[in-house]
C-alpha cells in the first residue's frame, strides 16, 4: 500500500484546459506535473566592521593619564575579507512535465513542494522537526542596567575639562585601592581569596568605565551580505568602500565587485534508437518521465582586480530533458530512482 504521506504529489485533475507549454492538460485528464529547476548563483560575501568610538574626556587623556593613541574622532570601517560561491535551487516553471494516468506507468513519483521531481518508488525518510529550544524570558524581566560609577566629585565638577580631572583622580584612586589590598595594607579586608577576587573584579570594572571616557572604545566585528543572481553571460556588478560597506554605483567612493558567469549549455543529448533496416529491432517506447542533464556554469568574483574567489557549478536551466524509457516501468520489479533536487539529474536506479 501507498503510504500517501510520503507520497507528495502534484495531482491534477482538469475541470477546463490548462495551457501549458509542450504539456497541455486535457478536460477531464488525470495527471501528475512537476517541474525542472532552475540554478541561482548564491554569494556569501564575509566582511569586517571596525568601528571607533571618541570618550567625551579624549582631550585629555595623554595630559591626565599619559593615554597616547586614545580615539579622537568617531569612525567606521569596512574590509571585505571572502567570498563564498554556492548555490539555490528554484523551480522553472517554464519547463514543466506531465506524466498521464492514462500511461500505465504506475505513478509512484516522489514531487517536494516546490514541485520537483525527487525520486521514483523511493521511501524517502522524513526529516524530523526539530523542536525551539529557544528560552523565552518572561515578560515582567527587566534587563539589567549597570551604571557607570561616576563618583561624586565627577558629577559636581562645572565644565568638562573639571570633570575630566575629577575621573582622573577617582582612576588614580582605584589603582592605589587595588594595590593596597593586593599588599594587604587595607583594614577590614576580604578574608578568602574568592571574596577578594570579586572586589578586585569590581574594581578592574569601574576603572575601565572611566578609562573609556579618555580612550574611547574599539569594536570589530565579521558580518555577512547574502547575493543571489541569476546565471547569465554578461557581467554583474556589485559595490564595496570602506566607508560604506556594499553600496551602490552612485557611491563616488567604491570600488567594483565584478561577478563573471561563463555559460556552458549542455549537448550532449543521448541519442534516441534507430531501427535498423538489416535487422528487426523493436522500436523503444519512450515514458512521459524525464531527467534532466544540467549545463554548467564558471562562476568568478573579482575585487580590486583581485580574483577573490572562481568555482564551476550546475546550472540546471542550462540542461536537457532526457525521457525514460518505458519498458523501465513495467514489470513485477519496479526500479528505485533517486533526481537530485538541485539539477534534476539521476542520482542513482536501482531494482
Amino acid at each position: 500500500m501507498i503510504d500517501m504521506k510520503r507520497l507528495f504529489v502534484l495531482l491534477i485533475v482538469a475541470m477546463s484546459v490548462c495551457a501549458l507549454p509542450a504539456q497541455i492538460i486535457e478536460e477531464g485528464e488525470s495527471a501528475l506535473v512537476y517541474y525542472s529547476p532552475k540554478t541561482a548563483v548564491h554569494l556569501d560575501f564575509t566582511y569586517t566592521v571596525q568601528k571607533q568610538e571618541r570618550g567625551i574626556f579624549a582631550p585629555y587623556a595623554e595630559s591626565l593619564l599619559g593615554i597616547r593613541d586614545a580615539v579622537q574622532e568617531n569612525s567606521i570601517t569596512y574590509t571585505l575579507d571572502a567570498v563564498r560561491i554556492g548555490t539555490t535551487t528554484r523551480t522553472d516553471y517554464s519547463r514543466p512535465h506531465k506524466v498521464p494516468a492514462s500511461s500505465g506507468i504506475p505513478m509512484l513519483l516522489h514531487i517536494n513542494e516546490k514541485g520537483l521531481l525527487t525520486g521514483y518508488n523511493t521511501a524517502l525518510e522524513e526529516t524530523p522537526v526539530a523542536p525551539n529550544k529557544k528560552n523565552h524570558k518572561p515578560a515582567c524581566e527587566k534587563a539589567q542596567i549597570s551604571a557607570t560609577p561616576y563618583p561624586e566629585e565627577v558629577i559636581r565638577a562645572s565644565g568638562v575639562e573639571a570633570q575630566a580631572h575629577a575621573a582622573a583622580q577617582q582612576i588614580y584612586h582605584l589603582r592605589e585601592t587595588r594595590m593596597y589590598l593586593i599588599n594587604g595594607e587595607v583594614e577590614n579586608a576580604p578574608a578568602d581569596g574568592k571574596a577578594m577576587q570579586l572586589v578586585l573584579e569590581e574594581l578592574d570594572k569601574q576603572e575601565k568605565q572611566l578609562v573609556d571616557l579618555f580612550v574611547g572604545k574599539r569594536s570589530s566585528s565579521v558580518e555577512h551580505k547574502q547575493v543571489e543572481l541569476m546565471p547569465k553571460q554578461e557581467e554583474e556588478y556589485l559595490f564595496f568602500s570602506e566607508e560604506n560597506g556594499f553600496t551602490d554605483a552612485e557611491n563616488i567612493d567604491a570600488d567594483t565587485i565584478k561577478v563573471q558567469m561563463a555559460l556552458y549549455p549542455q549537448q550532449a543529448k543521448p541519442a534516441a534508437p534507430v531501427l535498423k533496416k538489416d535487422k528487426k529491432q523493436p522500436v523503444v517506447e519512450m515514458s512521459p518521465i524525464v531527467y534532466n542533464l544540467p549545463g554548467h556554469s564558471d562562476v568568478s568574483v573579482t575585487f580590486r582586480a583581485q580574483e577573490m574567489a572562481k568555482r564551476t557549478i550546475p546550472v540546471a536551466q542550462l540542461g536537457i530533458d532526457v525521457p525514460l524509457t518505458k519498458e523501465l516501468f513495467t514489470g513485477a520489479e519496479l526500479p528505485q530512482i533517486v533526481f537530485s533536487e538541485k539539477t534534476g539529474n539521476i542520482v542513482s536506479i536501482s531494482k
